[in-house]
C-alpha cells in the first residue's frame, strides 16, 4: 500500500508536524520509522512519543521488542508491511515518519534483504579485527563479488563485513540482492522533507537533552543498565553516553556533552543521506510545512475536524 512520508534530521521538528496534522485533519495514523523507538522502555532519549500524543492520534511501530532483544531491518520492514495494511485497511491513511533512512528505504523501496549469519559474521569481525584486517576482507569480497566491492572502501568495515557475511553464508553475491542504495527508483510513495536549518537543530538538540535530564533520564539509563541491553541498544545515541556515566563514573556534564556533540554530527550524516534521494518533496522557505503536508496527504475527508 502506498503512503506518505515525512522525513528529516533529529531535532527537526517532524514528530510535531506530522502530529499538528493528524490531529487536525482525524483520518491519519502515524507509523514511526525509527531503529531505536522499537524498543521498550527506552523513552526519553529515543524522543518517543508520549502517552498525550499517542492518546491523540494512534501510533505504530513503537515498543516492538525488549531491549535486550536485537532487532532487524528485516523485521522492522516486516511490521512495517503489517502496519500499512492494517491502517490502509480500515480506511485511515498511514504517515510514516521518522529519520532512520536506512529503514526507510527498506519500506518504501521494498528492499531485498538478506539473511543473517551470526557465526559468518563473528568469524569475519574477528579477522577484522586485526591489523589491516579490513582491508585483506575488503580484497577478499573483490575476488567473490565484485560489484558489492566497488560499492564500498576497504576501511568501510561495518559494510565488507557485512557483504562477505552475506556472499560466503548465503552463497550468492550480495550485489544480488539489489542495486544498493544508491539506486533511487519509481515509488508509489509520496516523500516530504523538511530540509536542514543546522543552527536551529544544533540548538533544539541541546534543548532537548536538558528538557529529557530533568525528566529523569539518567535513572532511565540506570534501569536500563539493570535490565540488560543489546548491543544494538547500547549504541543508542544518549543512552551509550550516559551509560559511560552510570556504568563507569564519568562525570554527567562530559557524558551529556559528549551525547550532544554525536547528535548533532549524526543529524548532519542523516541530511547527508536524505538530500541525495531526488523523490523528496522538500518544504521550500517561505512555505508552510503542514500545507506541504495536508497536499501530499490528498483532500480532508468531509466532515473532519
Amino acid at each position: 500500500m502506498s503512503a506518505v512520508a515525512l522525513l528529516g534530521t533529529t531535532a527537526s521538528g517532524k514528530s510535531a508536524l506530522s502530529l499538528e496534522v493528524a490531529r487536525r485533519r482525524g483520518d491519519v495514523e502515524l507509523l514511526c520509522v525509527d531503529s531505536m523507538t522499537v524498543y521498550r522502555h527506552m523513552d526519553l532519549a529515543t524522543a518517543k512519543p508520549g502517552s498525550a500524543a499517542r492518546a491523540a492520534v494512534p501510533h505504530h511501530l513503537l515498543d516492538l521488542v525488549d531491549p535486550w532483544e536485537e532487532f532487524t531491518v528485516s523485521q522492522f520492514q516486516a511490521a512495517a508491511r503489517a502496519a500499512l495494511e492494517d491502517v490502509g485497511g480500515r480506511g485511515r491513511l498511514p504517515l510514516l515518519v521518522g529519520g532512520t533512512g536506512l529503514y526507510l528505504r527498506a519500506v518504501v523501496d521494498e528492499l531485498r534483504l538478506p539473511g543473517r549469519w551470526p557465526e559468518v559474521a563473528a568469524a569475519l569481525e574477528a579477522e577484522a579485527a586485526a591489523p589491516g584486517g579490513v582491508a585483506v576482507l575488503h580484497a577478499r569480497l573483490a575476488v567473490l563479488d565484485p560489484l558489492a566491492a566497488s560499492r564500498t572502501t576497504p576501511t568501510n568495515r561495518r559494510r565488507v563485513v557485512r557483504a562477505l557475511e552475506v556472499t560466503i553464508g548465503s552463497g550468492r553475491p550480495f550485489s544480488s540482492y539489489g542495486p544498493g542504495l544508491t539506486a533511487y527508483p519509481s515509488t508509489s510513495h509520496r516523500l516530504v522533507g523538511l530540509p536542514f536549518d543546522p543552527d536551529a537543530v544544533d540548538r533544539r538538540i541541546e534543548e532537548r537533552f536538558a528538557r529529557w535530564l530533568g525528566e529523569g533520564l539518567v535513572d532511565e539509563v540506570r534501569a536500563l543498565a539493570s535490565g540488560g541491553l543489546s548491543r544494538t541498544a547500547r549504541q543508542a545515541l544518549g543512552y551509550k553516553e550516559l551509560l559511560a556515566h552510570v556504568e563507569q563514573g564519568v562525570p554527567l556534564d562530559e557524558c551529556v556533552a559528549a551525547a550532544v556533540r554525536r547528535t548533532r554530527t549524526f543529524a548532519r550524516r542523516q541530511w547527508s543521506w536524505f538530500r541525495r534521494d531526488p523523490r523528496i518533496r522538500w518544504v521550500a522557505e517561505g512555505e508552510d510545512p503542514a500545507a506541504v503536508l495536508d497536499d501530499a496527504l490528498g483532500r480532508v475527508p468531509a466532515g473532519s475536524p
